[in-house]
């Protein structure tokens, strides 16, 4: 058997091909191909699943910080609002507190 090349056994149960799974995915295997999809609802149900939220994650829009402006802005109607009720900033209560620790 010199130059034969091994291949992996072929996925017969759930928990073979769950093990795979990972693999299959990176490599964007042709999973319609494969043998145990073709009889297994459970698995076949949990490739569709997967396969939805690898596509609906790539919608997801990546979250950025607002601009400097935008700090700014905030910050100019803090400060027009606290003077118009004079009171300075830096000396107003927090808006929320930790509630007491009972000791």
């Amino acid at each position: 058997m010199t130059g034969t090349r091994l291949e992996k056994p072929p996925m017969t149960n759930c928990a073979d091909f769950q093990e795979r799974l990972p693999e299959l995915f990176e490599t964007n295997a042709n999973l319609s191909a494969d043998e145990h999809l073709k009889s297994c609802e459970n698995c076949t149900a949990l490739v569709r699943d997967l396969e939805y939220i690898a596509q609906q994650a790539k919608l997801l829009l990546p979250i950025h910080d607002p601009s400097p402006g935008v700090w700014e802005n905030i910050r100019s109607a803090i400060h027009s609002d606290s003077s118009q009720n004079n009171v300075n900033p830096s000396s107003a209560p927090p808006t929320a507190s930790a509630p007491p620790t009972g000791r």
